[in-house]
């Protein structure tokens, strides 16, 4: 068994391609894993059928250790939370992470170029994408993975320009009955999330197509803390966002400006809170909730930021009486 240092520590059974190596099987006891970009010299290209599903079948290969740190007992990659994989990766197989139900975030590259059926089959976890897209054009992956999901999806996506979007596909519901005795199915589908799950056009996202269900998603029945989500992160990261857009979403959050600013403060991000701080008018009311929570949360900036706003809100100091 070949040793090579790396990020965090694995297991591997790998095969030796032309031009790469393909991961056939890979176990870590790391919660946070990022597998390696290289092995032997050759990129890593392709993970296998199961290749880190929980429970699958070894496979015949070489063998290779990764040293990426201390080690624990618990080598069990249903203990994952986040998974990080190589730039070089252009293939991932059929079921791949399969039953992985700690998996919370996973990391790749716009060189995916492929993703197999079921591949995040079980994963319950699963809600969080980082993609880093890496030129002009857009790899079908993200497409892929997006349309075969049904839960709520966080997507961030870092662009070659430096801009970054951060856009929420918001969670629908499909259901099956049967029709008997005429034994055919048929598909219910609740609300109108599932068109953003299904934006795409030939695999490539439009920022534009998206910004334009915001409508259509509020008229049907629909979540309104994922609507808060959503609204938040297009005017917090608002890369290709129309002026017409841009007032749609802000209309939105200054109606609940109160939950906003708490979903700020639970993302402990201040760029984000002072941004709302100025999109809104809140209330000495919603003010004094927000500065509750804020110093319950030992948020000094916000803290700061709502005791300003507080002090210039009319009504909030006691009124002076002049006598001549």
């Amino acid at each position: 068994m070949e040793t090579i240092s790396g990020l965090t520590n694995w297991r591997l059974t790998v095969r030796r391609d032309e031009g790469g190596v393909t991961i056939l099987r890979a176990v870590t006891c790391d919660r946070r894993a990022a597998l390696p970009e290289e092995i032997f010299g050759l990129p890593v290209t392709a993970l296998h059928n199961r290749s880190l599903a929980f429970g699958a079948a070894p496979l015949d290969g070489e063998e290779v250790r990764i040293l990426g740190g201390a080690e624990n007992e618990d080598w069990d990659n249903r203990n994952i939370t986040e998974l990080t994989l190589p730039q070089t990766l252009r293939e991932i197989g059929d079921y791949c992470f399969m039953n992985l139900r700690a998996m919370e975030t996973l990391r790749f590259h716009d060189s995916l170029q492929t993703t197999g059926s079921a591949s995040f089959m079980n994963c319950r976890s699963f809600t969080h994408i980082e993609l880093t897209r890496i030129g002009a054009e857009q790899g079908p992956a993200l497409a892929s993975i997006v349309r075969s999901l049904q839960q709520e999806l966080d997507v961030t996506i870092r662009r070659p320009d430096g801009d970054t979007l951060r856009l929420l596909f918001p969670e629908y519901v499909e259901s099956f009955t049967e029709n008997r005795p005429a034994h055919y199915f048929q598909l219910w589908i609740s609300g109108r999330a599932y068109t953003y799950h299904n934006i795409f056009r030939d695999k490539a996202l439009f920022v534009s197509d998206y910004d334009a269900l915001w409508q259509d998603y509020l008229a049907a029945e629909h979540d309104e803390d994922s609507a808060l989500r959503l609204a938040y992160c297009r005017l917090r990261y608002p890369a290709e966002l129309s002026d017409q857009a841009r007032a749609r979403y802000a209309e939105y959050l200054r109606a609940r400006i109160g939950d906003t600013l708490s979903f700020a403060m639970r993302e402990k991000d201040m760029r984000g809170f002072k941004m709302l701080l100025d999109l809104g008018s809140p209330d000495t009311q919603t003010l004094e909730k927000a500065l509750n929570e804020a110093r319950e949360r030992r948020l000094t900036e916000a803290t700061a930021m709502l005791l300003e706003r507080k002090r210039g809100t009319p009504g909030a100091g006691r009124a002076k009486k002049f006598a001549l």
